[in-house]
């Protein structure tokens, strides 16, 4: 561990395979978003888009570049890290590994706000503004019924698993009312895709990070400190209720907007804070690392989603198979372990 000092008295920890995981994953997902701009009936080479990007391309080439293919991979890398992000407080937070909001019924609500728009035949504009909607007043809703004295993480997860099949049969039937054509336009987006994302899609949730990482961020020390319980973290000076209202707050808000910007796309917020420690061995809650693989694991999907197959498929998709092969391998080692 590197410990710097600043003149002020403040110390910043730096631990060196931590750097590494994280430099590491960085470079790769901006070498597979520069393939992905890259890639489409117009194939550029990299050295084409990293022209295109530093001015020097045709007018062609700025209007693919800049206005059809790098919203794509801006929204993916948003939702990506949002989703990283927000999965690593929810598991700090529950105090247990399979806290997700895919898990807790935040991403179910958000569904619930864009299958309401669908029903009553909204614009896809609304459609996005419902769901961070509904994942917001689900969060809200979640909060209010699982607070006594204070909220825990075991009766944080109840609430939400009770929500999650509440919402999912609400869900069913609101499928079952929409029309056929919009119905079958409701199921893609549920699936979680990014396809048609322009600059209107990412920009709330860019928002919304530029906001919300900072404080994440800073209230990274304090969060470690409630993994050693309420009252060892209160005694140690933690606004434990309030730290957990702030997290809570930011991180529904992350995944309602990533709802938004891409449908509920699966699994990202469960296995990017896993592979985080894991790569990164370090303990706490890694926000940083999260948030970099959660970005790398969006990306990767969808290129896999768009060149694997005969046919393009949703990015949720593949995140979803992977996902949950990860999962079921989790368990499994978790088992051997003698842990479950």
């Amino acid at each position: 561990m590197i410990v710097i000092r600043t003149p002020g008295g403040l110390s910043l920890r730096l631990r060196p395979r931590a750097l590494a995981v994280g430099a590491t994953c960085t470079l790769l997902t901006l070498a597979v978003g520069v393939l992905a701009v890259g890639h489409g009936d117009y194939p550029m080479s990299p050295a084409d888009v990293l022209r295109t990007l530093t001015g020097g391309g045709s007018a062609a080439e700025e209007f693919i570049v800049t206005q059809l293919r790098l919203p794509r991979l801006v929204t993916a890398l948003a939702v990506g890290a949002a989703l990283g992000l927000a999965g690593a407080v929810f598991q700090a937070l529950v105090r247990n590994p399979l806290g997700s909001p895919d898990v807790l019924g935040f991403t179910q609500g958000a569904a619930t706000g864009a299958l309401v728009v669908v029903v009553v035949g909204g614009s896809s504009t609304a459609l996005a503004g419902s769901a961070a909607i509904g994942g917001i007043l689900t969060g809200l809703l979640i909060y209010l019924v699982a607070w006594r004295r204070g909220v825990h993480g075991y009766r944080l997860v109840l609430v939400g698993i009770g929500m999650s099949a509440i919402l999912t049969g609400v869900n069913g039937y609101l499928l079952t009312r929409a029309p056929l054509m919009e119905a079958a336009r409701a199921m893609l987006w549920l699936t979680g895709s990014l396809d048609g994302r322009g600059w209107s899609d990412a920009a709330p949730l860019l928002a919304a990070l530029a906001v919300t990482w900072p404080v994440l961020l800073a209230c990274g020390p304090a969060l470690r400190m409630t993994e050693l319980g309420d009252d060892a973290a209160s005694g140690l000076g933690v606004p434990v209720p309030r730290l957990r209202m702030l997290l809570l707050a930011a991180a529904v808000l992350l995944v309602s907007l990533s709802a938004a910007a891409a449908g509920p796309v699966s699994f990202v917020a469960l296995t990017a804070p896993h592979l985080a420690r894991r790569l990164t061995r370090a303990p706490g809650t890694n926000l940083l690392p999260a948030a970099i693989i959660g970005a790398l694991i969006i990306v990767v999907a969808d290129q896999v989603a768009l060149r694997a197959f005969p046919s393009q498929l949703p990015v949720g998709v593949v995140t979803g198979v992977l996902g949950g092969g990860y999962l079921v391998w989790l368990l499994a080692t978790e088992r051997r372990a003698g842990r479950l």
